[in-house]
C-alpha cells in the first residue's frame, strides 16, 4: 500500500481554513452533500415516511458537529448516503476543531448532536455541564508518533522511547489520558528531565500536529488520520491504542446532546440513531464507497483512508458500549484527571436500544443488526 502523500496534500488536509475552525458563531464550516446520493427508491422512501410519521418526529433540522477526522464516518455516510432523509432529518454537517469548541455549540443550542472524544465527555459532565452520552463513534483509531531519527537502529520500541523527549498533545483528550495510563504502567513521570516525559499541551490536535515541524517538538499525539498521514511522511509510530493490552476496545469518540433536548425531541434522537446504525451497515457492506464518501470531508489520499477505516487500528459503531465508557471513566478519576460523579444520569442506552431493535423488526433476519444486538446486550 503506497502511504505516500504530497506536502501539499498533506497541508491541505491539515491546515484547514482558521474559519472553519474557529468555533460555533460566525467561523462556521458547513459541508454539504450531493442531493442525488441522498434521493431513494419510491417504495423505499414511502416506507421510511410512514415510519416517520408513527414516531411523529419532534423536529427535523438538525446540526451535527464533527472534528477534521475519519473516525466520525458514520455522519458522513448517513449524510452521504440519504439515510438522514429517509428518517425525515435535514441534517447539516459543521467542522470544528476541538471538543470544547463542540460542547459549547450543543450548550449554545447551536448544535443538536456532536460527536467529542469519550474523555473530555466525561471531564465535561463531571464540571456540572448538563450533556448526555448516547451513542458511540469510534473506539481506539489513536496513539502517537515520534521523529524518525529517535528511533534509528531499534528494531522495535514502546512508549519508553519518549522519555527525555517534548511530546506535543492536547489537554483533556483520550490521546493525552490514554498516554498517562501507559507512562504510570511504566514508572515513567511526566515532566523535563532525561528519565521524564515532558508534554507540551496545544488547543487542538491540528495544533498539536502542526507543531512537529518545530525542533523543540520530538513526539506528538494523533487520531485518525493523523497517524496514517505522519507514516506517510517518515515519521514512526511510538504505539496504536488498539495494540496496547491496557488500552484495548478503548472507547473514543461518543455521541453527545445536551440532556434536555435528548428529553424533548426523543422521536428525533431515535431516527438520527436510525440513521447512523444504517450507516455502520453500509460501512460493513461497502467498503469502496465508504472510502469515497469519507474523502468528501477528510480530503486525503484514498489508501490512507482505508488503513484509518479498515486496517484494524479503530472500529466506528454507534453502540453507546456503556460498560467501557464507564471504564474509562473510573481510570481517569484515578489518575486525577477529573472528580467523581454519578455517570449514569447522564448516559442513555435507551436511544440506541430502540433504534437498533425497531431496525431488527424490519429486517429481522439482518446480521449486521444481529451482530450490533448481540454486542449492546453484552456490553450495555
Amino acid at each position: 500500500m503506497n502511504k505516500k502523500i504530497t506536502a501539499a496534500v498533506l497541508a491541505a488536509a491539515l491546515t484547514v481554513s482558521a474559519t472553519a475552525l474557529a468555533g460555533c458563531n460566525s467561523n462556521e464550516k458547513t459541508t454539504s452533500s450531493q442531493d442525488s446520493k441522498a434521493a431513494s427508491t419510491p417504495s423505499s422512501t414511502a416506507a421510511s415516511s410512514d415510519n416517520n410519521e408513527k414516531r411523529a418526529l419532534e423536529k427535523t433540522s438538525f446540526n451535527l458537529g464533527h472534528l477534521n477526522s475519519t473516525a466520525h464516518l458514520l455522519g458522513f455516510v448517513a449524510k452521504e448516503e440519504g439515510y438522514f432523509q429517509e428518517e425525515g432529518l435535514d441534517v447539516t454537517l459543521t467542522l470544528f476543531s476541538s471538543a470544547a469548541e463542540l460542547s459549547t455549540g450543543l450548550e449554545s443550542e447551536k448544535l443538536d448532536v456532536a460527536f467529542i472524544g469519550s474523555v473530555p465527555s466525561i471531564t465535561f459532565q463531571s464540571k456540572g455541564h448538563d450533556l448526555t452520552i448516547f451513542g458511540g463513534a469510534m473506539t481506539n483509531g489513536h496513539g502517537y508518533v515520534i521523529k524518525p531519527q529517535f528511533v534509528e537502529g531499534l528494531d522495535k520500541w514502546d512508549v519508553s522511547i519518549l522519555k527525555g523527549r517534548n511530546v506535543a498533545s492536547v489537554k483533556n483528550s483520550v490521546q493525552d489520558a490514554e498516554l498517562q495510563i501507559l507512562l504510570k504502567d511504566k514508572g515513567i513521570e511526566i515532566g523535563e528531565g532525561a528519565d521524564k516525559v515532558n508534554v507540551v499541551y496545544f488547543d487542538s490536535q491540528k495544533d498539536a500536529y502542526n507543531a512537529l515541524q518545530n525542533d523543540t517538538i520530538d513526539a506528538v499525539s494523533a487520531y485518525s488520520p493523523y497517524t496514517s498521514l505522519a507514516e506517510g511522511q517518515g515519521y514512526k509510530v511510538v504505539y496504536r491504542c488498539s495494540e496496547e493490552p491496557l488500552l484495548q476496545n478503548q472507547p473514543c469518540c461518543r455521541q453527545v446532546a445536551s440532556t434536555a433536548a435528548l428529553s424533548k425531541y426523543p422521536n428525533s434522537y431515535q431516527a438520527f440513531e436510525r440513521a447512523l446504525i444504517k450507516a455502520y451497515k453500509f460501512t460493513q457492506e461497502n467498503q469502496e464507497q465508504t472510502i469515497k464518501d469519507v474523502k468528501k470531508y477528510i480530503d486525503i489520499e484514498e489508501d490512507l483512508i482505508k488503513t484509518e477505516l479498515y486496517g484494524g487500528y479503530g472500529t466506528s459503531v454507534p453502540d453507546p458500549d456503556k460498560q467501557g465508557t464507564v471504564a474509562l471513566k473510573k481510570s481517569i478519576v484515578e489518575l486525577g484527571y477529573t472528580e467523581d460523579y454519578d455517570i449514569d444520569k447522564l448516559y442513555n442506552t435507551d436511544i440506541y436500544k430502540s433504534a437498533l431493535d425497531s431496525l431488527i423488526k424490519e429486517k429481522p433476519d439482518d446480521k449486521v443488526y444481529a451482530e450490533l444486538k448481540k454486542h449492546f446486550d453484552a456490553f450495555e
